[in-house]
């Protein structure tokens, strides 16, 4: 075969194997988040009645698929409809959880502080996904407790097709909410705060919320109904950020709206979609307008649809919110949950989410994606999952940072003892460094400017008021690593370079 031809022939076999395909470079820091919906047992707990036992299992088993797919956040459904998923002291336990709603005989240890320490144990992010509105999922209100509010605050509700809602326009409603918040943001060790996409509910044809007499009394002079219905949610929003940041400034505080701000029909602004809805004129939310306050830390509109659907293309989508957001982070929300099972024959293939990954990585404005929901990958779709790992999702990722102004870095973390035992490293820090996670990079190399995703082998929680940490050896490459540290904004140190045989302990058996 002339020498021409046959370079042209192994160009041509080498692209057929992969070799040449387009690789979007993978960051060190992207958002890989997953939602877990617990609202009548979506993703978890498969029943309300199983064990504890039962219920862990297959809480873990969530964790530790979407772990090995090297996601770095779990998004859980804390508050699914006036209720919790931990103890309040302003909503019944949840009946999706304990098996039936204000009683909870089975869990001894506090639930959502268990699922926050799991998640942190294996490097994830733990966000508390909060649906701020809806106060029942059914018209059966005689399963809720006794303490629900539909019963001990029955004026805040408002019934509207199959499911009552709290009214937004009551500043006791928004009083009661930011008391969740505070009481979350205060007991808990999470790492985020996260609404959905319901405010005002989706509108159904020929059905009224009834909000008319609140409206009359609580409107400005002028007010039209649903600048008024808008102002609400943006108070609301503005209040729990203000809140959170006034505890815990580094818990990030993030909105998940429906992908569709407005039709171009309706405003310039909008994107060219032909939505039935949208989320400013029928939810009653703004979200640029909070992203233009600085009330948000990321938002991750919600953008269900395929590549190219004509109505609401994700390509148009994710065009239109890259560059009409500011002052956020911006994540896309990604309908995992579609695969193989929508009219919408583009979902039969197995690269179309894939490949809105990789849009997503392709548009320096998103810096990351979130799943709907959890299930979706686990049981079914092993191809699409094996894709992902392979051509995205190869290499651990941090999530970016808290910003909230603080622009300095981390000052290097003083180490103050080091010794090993057959299986781990033991590392004690100065405790007066306040580090979150210790992060272990393949190294051995004297130049440790650039420690990428791919050299990252371990992300290892340091609980608060700790000051010790343990590196497995089975996560070691070699005799000397590298390791950096993370505050509580996400912010990295400069790595330290750890030499083994310099260790106490080096050359026992492992």
């Amino acid at each position: 075969m002339p020498k021409n031809l046959f370079v042209i022939f192994l160009v041509i076999l080498a692209s057929s194997c992969g070799v040449f395909t387009s690789n979007i470079p993978q960051p060190k820091n992207e958002f890989r988040g997953v939602w877990i919906a617990t609202v009548v047992n979506i993703d978890w707990p498969k029943n309300g009645m199983d064990s504890v036992e039962k219920q862990k299992e297959d809480y873990l088993r969530i964790l530790d698929f979407y772990k090995s797919l090297h996601y770095n956040a779990v998004i859980v459904q804390v508050r699914a409809a006036g209720d919790a998923f931990y103890h309040s002291d302003y909503a019944p336990w949840s009946r999706f959880l304990t098996g039936k709603e204000g009683e909870n005989t089975k869990w001894k240890e506090d639930p959502l502080a268990w699922m926050i320490d799991q998640a942190h144990k294996r490097g994830l992010e733990f966000h508390a996904w909060l649906n701020p509105y809806r106060a029942t999922f059914d018209l059966n209100t005689d399963i809720l407790s006794p303490d629900h509010d539909f019963n001990t605050n029955s004026d805040w509700m408002v019934k509207y097709g199959t499911k009552y809602y709290y009214n937004p326009g009551l500043p006791e409603v928004q009083e009661k909410l930011t008391s969740i918040i505070k009481e979350l943001t205060l007991a808990y060790d999470i790492d985020g705060i996260h609404f959905d996409d319901y405010f005002y509910p989706y509108t159904i044809k020929d059905e009224v919320f009834n909000d008319s007499i609140t409206f009359y009394n609580c409107s400005q002079p002028q007010q039209s109904l649903a600048d008024w219905r808008r102002s609400n949610v943006d108070s609301l929003i503005r209040k729990s950020y203000a809140t959170i940041k006034y505890i815990k400034p580094w818990v990030s505080f993030g909105v998940s709206p429906f992908g569709v701000w407005k039709n171009k029909s309706t405003d310039p602004r909008g994107s060219e979609t032909q939505a039935g809805q949208t989320t400013y004129e029928n939810l009653f939310a703004d979200p640029l307008l909070w992203m233009e306050k600085g009330w948000l830390d990321y938002i991750a509109p919600q953008i269900y649809w395929s590549l190219d659907l004509p109505v609401a293309s994700h390509k148009t989508l994710v065009d239109w919110w890259a560059k009409n957001s500011e002052n956020s982070y911006v994540y896309i929300g990604n309908g995992a949950y579609k695969i193989r099972n929508n009219s919408d024959q583009a979902w039969k293939n197995k690269k179309e989410l894939p490949n809105q990954f990789k849009l997503a990585r392709q548009t320096p404005e998103i810096s990351g994606n979130i799943l709907f929901s959890a299930k979706s990958l686990m049981d079914k779709n092993q191809d699409v999952v094996s894709y992902l790992g392979r051509k995205y999702y190869k290499w651990p990722a941090l999530t970016p940072e808290v910003k909230n102004g603080y622009e300095e870095r981390l000052e290097n973390v003083n180490i103050t003892g080091k010794v090993q035992s057959p299986d781990f490293v033991t590392l004690t820090l100065d405790p007066k460094n306040a580090t979150q996670y210790v992060i272990v990079y393949k190294s051995g190399k004297k130049n440790t400017s650039e420690l990428k995703s791919k050299k990252l082998l371990d992300k290892i929680f340091v609980p608060t008021g700790s000051n010790q940490v343990q590196i497995p050896k089975s996560v070691l490459k070699r005799n000397d690593f590298a390791i950096t540290f993370l505050d509580r904004y996400g912010r990295e140190s400069q790595p330290t370079i750890i030499h083994l045989n310099q260790i106490p302990g080096y050359g026992r058996k492992r």
